[in-house]
């Protein structure tokens, strides 16, 4: 529950903050552990309007939530970075630590502090809002003892605002 109300007054924040884009993410979890438990992800996204800009790269900041049909559920906020080339196609990538909890013991890595890393590839539509399919890893950075991680694949939409 506490990551649910650590998210409602993060976008309640954002929109008064004139956010850039919330960007929501449907797609597939793979637990690295033999154990752990594979299935449908889904994420929440928000990122704010950039605070550096050049003429290809913009650097922001952002927060995610994801959670899975198991009830494993990550809630972090770190640095995004995107990359435009010509034809309206981009690539970002982003660096968010954060809480972890996981819905089974099936789907432990190793505690509750887990950094989330992106990597995608997207398209920006006429409307100004993009499309995007991403990776996304989640682990402890090796700062615990397990450190099995999980591996996502994601299609996402970009409704910027």
């Amino acid at each position: 529950m506490k990551p649910l109300v650590i998210l409602a007054f993060a976008l309640a924040a954002a929109t008064s903050a004139q956010a850039q884009s919330i960007i929501f993410g449907a797609g597939y979890a793979d637990y690295s552990h033999s154990d752990g438990d594979d299935q449908a992800i889904f994420s929440l996204e928000y990122q704010h309007r950039p605070f550096h800009e050049a003429t290809r790269f913009s650097a922001t900041w952002g927060g995610a939530l994801s959670v899975d049909t198991d009830g494993d559920t990550h809630i972090g906020a770190g640095l995004i970075g995107v990359y435009s080339f010509a034809d309206r196609w981009f690539i970002e990538g982003s660096v968010m630590p954060g809480y972890y909890s996981e819905g089974s013991d099936q789907n432990d890595l190793g505690g509750s502090f887990q950094i989330r890393s992106l990597l995608g590839l997207g398209y920006t539509l006429e409307s100004g809002n993009k499309l995007s399919v991403a990776i996304t890893h989640k682990s402890n950075a090796s700062t615990q003892g397990d450190n099995p991680g999980v591996n996502s694949l994601l299609l996402r939409y970009h409704y910027s605002f």
